[in-house]
């Protein structure tokens, strides 16, 4: 199989063995990203040059005879809300078009410490709001698997990053599903870990309370090594949390022998894709074959998650984003008679239809008169979806839901319809509304395309959803199955 192929802790493997070299593997990743990037433009930025330094920087580390660390050397992407000192971050806007930050997010100086080589910064949904990489102010991105598809979004970049072989792993963020969804999409492995494990300094804020980092890769041991190197509190973020880090690795035994895994009900609706329900449960089976438990449990409030998550998040990011008026930073709009003609020019020029749509939802919902009537009617119905987690929690281990109701959907398929967009994310929007974890992997194919079985845990049971998800994994093979790109030379 091509090193490009490969995941993470193979990589590292042949690293230490000295089968390859950093800059060895440095090189094939940038040779495959220049064979298929122009088909699936997973990438903003490309960081060729700096990649290049950073692996020959761990060469020598490995001359002088030093112990590699599992990412050093590894290239990898970073989804482009991510801050990178003195390297473009533009959250897919052409409001951040030209933005260079004057400082890094935690996430990634952590990973710089681990020995990561950034091959660059990977294309989302424009300041994280979408579903499919369409809201890009550069242009979409394409599944791996159909390039007449979307990857999903926000994190599409990323996902496909990894699926094509273009990173052996990325970092995306999760709002909503951004990191679950387009994981599901391109058959890889996503973690949305609990809100306040990773630090969201440097992270480019859509919904503060909502958002979280989290890691794409190929398989679930590399999801736990990544996860290791950025996990842990942050006294730059006032959000983060004080928990002890565990040795997630620790945690992949493989066993899963009488845990009770609850199977929600509410996720298996009329009108969801037959195939995919059919793949999750066979993964359900698995399970149990496995030896887990499995019953079914209700989570009543779900079908409330949806509105109430589109009231929520659009009403943060209408504060989060009012700092772009083409003041201090980003675009200013020319031939302004005023400054608050000024204002308006910039943002009508900057911000795409997404963005608008999302911001003046918001406004409207907190604006006068409608405050307690729409946003604080759902941070109440926020809190009764924390509460059937909680419920369910005292009894089981984990719950195994679909990540998504369907495969990848064709490009434009959703674009004029922003509530069928929005109903991509139906399974992954309740978890984020109560601060989870979860985690979607490959468990199947619906008309060629992957399906995403998703593993929620309990707040900080990071370690068992690895777990879980990790004796699903090594039962089966479709995390093995990789899309054909048509390139010549490709296994």
């Amino acid at each position: 199989m091509e090193l490009y192929n490969l995941p993470v802790h193979e990589l590292h493997r042949l690293l230490v063995e000295r089968q390859v070299s950093a800059g060895e593997l440095t090189a094939t990743f940038l040779e495959r990203i220049a064979a298929v990037e122009p088909a699936v433009k997973a990438y903003l930025t490309l960081t060729r040059e700096q990649a290049l330094a950073g692996a020959g920087a761990v060469d020598d580390t490995t001359g002088r005879g030093e112990i590699l660390a599992p990412l050093a050397g590894i290239p990898a992407a970073l989804k482009d809300n991510l801050c990178t000192r003195g390297t473009r971050t533009t959250c897919a806007s052409r409001i951040l078009e030209h933005y260079l930050p004057p400082y890094t997010a935690t996430v990634v100086e952590r990973l710089e410490q681990a020995g990561m080589v950034s091959l660059g910064k990977t294309n989302m949904d424009e300041f994280a709001m979408g579903s499919s990489t369409e809201n890009s102010g550069f242009g979409p991105t394409r599944n791996p698997w159909d390039p007449e598809r979307v990857p999903g979004g926000s994190s599409g970049g990323s996902a496909a990053a990894v699926a094509a072989g273009e990173a052996a792993y990325a970092l995306g963020s999760d709002t909503g599903g951004s990191i679950r969804q387009p994981a599901a999409f391109c058959g890889v492995v996503g973690l949305k870990p609990t809100y306040g494990l990773v630090s969201r300094y440097g992270l480019v804020a859509f919904a503060s309370s909502l958002d979280q980092i989290g890691p794409l890769t190929r398989e679930v041991r590399d999801c736990a090594l990544v996860l290791q190197a950025i996990a842990g509190h942050d006294l730059r973020d006032s959000t983060s949390a004080h928990v002890a880090v565990p040795d997630y690795t620790a945690a992949l035994t493989g066993e899963i022998k009488g845990m009770r895994l609850g199977v929600p009900r509410e996720y298996f609706p009329a009108g969801m894709d037959p195939e995919v329900k059919t793949a999750v449960r066979r993964a359900v089976d698995k399970l149990e074959e496995l030896g887990a438990i499995l019953e079914e449990v209700s989570l009543p409030h779900t079908e409330y998650a949806l509105p109430a998550y589109y009231l929520v998040a659009p009403a943060e990011a209408s504060s989060n984003l009012a700092r772009y008026d083409g003041v201090a930073y980003g675009h200013r709009a020319g031939g302004a008679d005023n400054i608050i003609d000024m204002y308006c020019r910039t943002r009508q020029e900057g911000f795409g239809p997404e963005v608008k749509r999302r911001i003046m939802l918001g406004t409207y919902a907190l604006s006068a008169g409608y405050h307690d009537a729409y946003y604080l009617k759902a941070l109440k119905v926020r809190t009764l979806i924390r509460r059937d987690f909680e419920q369910v929690f005292a009894a089981y281990d984990a719950l195994v839901t679909p990540t998504t109701p369907t495969v990848a959907f064709k490009l434009g398929e959703k674009v004029g319809d922003p509530l069928a967009m929005y109903l991509s994310d139906l399974f992954t929007i309740p978890v984020n509304m109560a601060g989870l974890p979860a985690l979607s992997l490959p468990c199947g194919f619906s008309q060629g395309l992957p399906v995403g079985l998703q593993v929620i845990g309990r707040p900080f049971a990071e370690a068992t959803v690895l777990q879980i998800a990790y004796a699903f994994e090594q039962a089966t093979d479709y995390h093995l199955a990789r899309p054909d790109l048509g390139v010549r030379g490709e296994k």
